[in-house]
């Protein structure tokens, strides 16, 4: 009876973990980005891997009903690092425009006041899973591929323009709403169930 239990308990951990385990491959893999050539097919692979991840982790904590705090803190790091590291990769080999730059420079600081205001207010990190902000994620994990088929005026505009609704969405979400939940959806919806 003991060794049955104590084995039950054990696999719980283990289903429990998997989606926090996957999340940590993803910032292991955002790293190792770093030192890979941009655009090569080392980076592609890697690129996907953390892509795939990402859709992975949040699947299985949810079809395994083992969602929790600390997973979606952990996700929103991963997603923070693997954003960074992309940017810090493609900006130098895509050689963006002034008003890209200044755009993407922009996004950040309210990216940056959504964070500051998120912990003074909710004394966390109040990252939030909202639809823009997955859109956004979406989008920018397509853009080598925009980038390539539509050219990169086209492609950072339509990104740019995503993260700027989605970087003044939550924003506004922190500003106004009392109580933290990451699992916002809209700011149009009042009640996230």
């Amino acid at each position: 009876m003991y060794h049955k239990l104590t084995q039950s308990v054990q696999e719980d951990v283990t289903i429990k973990s998997i989606p926090n385990f996957i999340t940590a491959i993803r910032i292991i893999l955002s790293i190792l980005l770093l030192f890979t050539a941009p655009m090569s097919g080392a980076f592609f692979i890697i690129y996907v891997l953390c892509g795939s991840s990402d859709i992975l982790d949040g699947y299985i904590a949810r079809k395994t009903n083992t969602s929790s705090k600390l997973g979606a803190v952990l996700d929103s790091i991963a997603d923070f690092i693997f954003i960074a590291v992309t940017l810090i990769i493609l900006i130098p080999v895509i050689h963006l425009d002034l008003w890209m730059l200044i755009w993407l420079v922009l996004i950040a600081l309210v990216k940056s006041a959504t964070l500051l205001t998120g912990f003074i207010k909710y004394r966390t990190f109040a990252f939030l899973h909202t639809l823009m902000n997955k859109l956004t994620g979406i989008l920018l994990f397509c853009f080598p591929l925009f980038y390539y088929a539509l050219g990169l005026a086209a492609a950072a505009s339509i990104l740019l323009s995503m993260a700027t609704l989605a970087a003044g969405e939550e924003f506004i979400i922190t500003l106004t709403v009392p109580t933290f939940n990451p699992d916002r959806k809209s700011i149009l919806k009042s009640e996230d169930k």
